[in-house]
């Protein structure tokens, strides 16, 4: 009786405090939902390298709520289809309270209603308006400045550029349009014209009609709003047919694997652009020396702060579950507390009994209430000889 009357006891306790079983070494399995292949595969893997060495990082020092992190890794395939799938196994086979990654805004916007239905919290580098005006009920951040913030730092730098007469090509996607218009509210009162504008299918392989459409509106400057595979096939069809203005792009759709791939008289001149890492913050240098590398670029120091952030929460809230991270996660972005650079450093604050403010390698990394990041500055390149050039950060 009394061997029986032990053993109940014992099932009742665990039952009664799944903390304490946690505590004895079950992992804490985090999600990653990221591209490792397609549109978004040069970003994709950088960014969980990123994730990986914070992990270790956190692991090395003892965990969080005496638990190791476990990521649980699936491939988006920069496809929505793919990435819903995807979504689903992590959240109802893993059961996983967080999914970080995502990346192409229509990934986004199709894996969202999944995470917020089922209380999973979902950090993204996407920058479409629309995702973070989803009904998703707190359950996303974005490190990723919107469209309307883009397209402002875009617009001031064509207007500091000079030029007169811009044309838009871009892809379908959510944020083609939002992209347009913030462009042509800000250009337009500083005689920029934006002289017209076209949606193209992003799997041709050609777009020498598109160019041509194009060229006929005489820009001084095309806004190249696409993804690497196309933006490339863009620039060659340019080449071909002689133009000699100026392009413009985001970091994402002229890649290091593509300029590599490309003739250099095609890339010859294109500006670049993407969200700044913050250079000379303290969690950018942790960063750069955990990941081994000089320069990590704004996704890898993303990828850093959204796995930090989440772990820190989970530590401050106490609970590992998906609605626990959304109700606290801006205890840890947005307080007054004592800043702190790393996951790890702000751990062993929390363990203190301190209040923390995490300011990340990607920047500040505060949130307004619909999970937009404030402010960021920007990185503009430019290609001469086969090789990014730096111009400025603003």
């Amino acid at each position: 009786m009394i061997r029986f009357t032990r053993r109940g006891l014992l099932a009742t306790a665990a039952l009664a405090a799944p903390s304490i079983v946690g505590a004895q070494g079950a992992a804490l399995r985090l999600g990653v939902l990221t591209p490792l292949t397609g549109a978004g595969s040069f970003d994709g893997p950088r960014m969980l390298k990123a994730m990986q060495a914070v992990t270790n990082d956190i692991n090395g020092a003892g965990g969080i709520l005496g638990r190791k992190i476990e990521l649980v890794v699936e491939d988006d395939e920069t496809n929505p289809e793919a990435a819903v799938r995807a979504a689903h196994k992590l959240v109802d086979v893993d059961k996983v309270p967080v999914i970080m990654g995502t990346w192409a805004s229509a990934v986004t916007t199709a894996v969202a209603p999944v995470c917020w239905e089922s209380k999973t919290f979902l950090t993204t580098v996407s920058g479409a308006d629309s995702i973070t005006h989803l009904p998703h009920q707190g359950y996303l951040i974005r490190t990723q400045p919107n469209n309307q913030l883009q397209a402002t730092k875009h617009a001031e730098f064509i207007i500091r550029h000079g030029s007169k007469r811009m044309f838009i090509l871009a892809i379908q996607a959510p944020f083609a349009e939002p992209t347009r218009k913030y462009l042509t509210e800000m250009l337009t009162p500083h005689g920029v014209t934006v002289a017209g504008s076209l949606i193209y299918d992003k799997d041709k392989t050609s777009y020498r009609s598109e160019v041509d459409q194009a060229l006929k509106a005489k820009p001084d400057l095309l806004y190249l709003n696409g993804y690497a595979p196309d933006v490339a096939v863009v620039l060659r069809d340019l080449y071909r047919a002689g133009y000699d203005g100026d392009r413009f792009c985001q970091s994402y759709a002229l890649t290091a694997k593509a300029l590599e791939e490309l003739p250099k008289e095609v890339t010859q001149g294109v500006y670049t652009v993407q969200p700044s890492a913050d250079v000379d913050s303290a969690a950018y240098a942790a960063a750069a020396k955990r990941l081994g590398i000089a320069t990590p670029d704004s996704y890898e120091a993303q990828a850093t702060d959204w796995i930090s952030i989440v772990a820190l929460t989970i530590a401050k809230a106490g609970d590992a579950t998906g609605t626990a991270i959304r109700d606290s996660v801006r205890k840890i972005t947005n307080s007054d507390g004592v800043k702190v650079y790393t996951a790890v450093d702000g751990l062993a604050a929390l363990k203190q009994g301190k209040e923390i403010k995490y300011s990340g390698a990607s920047g500040p990394c505060t949130f307004t209430d619909i999970g937009d990041i404030s402010d960021c500055k920007f990185r503009y390149n430019r290609v001469e000889n086969g090789a990014f050039k730096y111009l400025e950060v603003s």
